[in-house]
């Protein structure tokens, strides 16, 4: 699924694992790393991993937070027109995996992902 993703995404610039990225921060404005993080469900090791090209590009841009410790995530003006542009090849990609995948059985996967999302292992971490 990465592939198609990232095939569909690579005339834009983006990779999959940027898109969703460019996307929280168009939908919820600027969010600290830790809660986009959260958001996107992954480490903010894997986070910022996944900006720094988008900073590079000028698509977003990290500022201090309160704190001095925590970084707050911006999307720019060219961050939002990059999105923008990548919004129908990432719908594309979205209708060729159901074309594939079938829409029942995309749908359950889609369900089945956000229940993953939900679930808190830090609890059972060391168990």
């Amino acid at each position: 699924m990465t592939r198609l993703y990232d095939q569909a995404l690579a005339p834009c610039g983006l990779r999959i694992t940027q898109y969703p990225i460019l996307f929280w921060l168009a939908t919820s404005g600027p969010m600290t790393m830790s809660v986009l993080a959260d958001r996107m469900v992954m480490d903010r090791a894997t986070l910022g991993h996944n900006l720094r090209p988008l900073e590079a590009q000028g698509l977003v841009t990290m500022a201090a937070g309160e704190d001095r410790r925590s970084r707050v995530v911006s999307l720019t003006d060219a961050g939002r027109q990059k999105l923008g542009e990548a919004r129908p090849a990432w719908r594309e990609a979205q209708l060729t995996f159901e074309a594939a995948f079938g829409p029942e059985d995309s749908a359950a996967l889609r369900a089945t992902m956000v229940r993953l999302a939900r679930l808190d292992f830090s609890a059972t971490a060391g168990a």
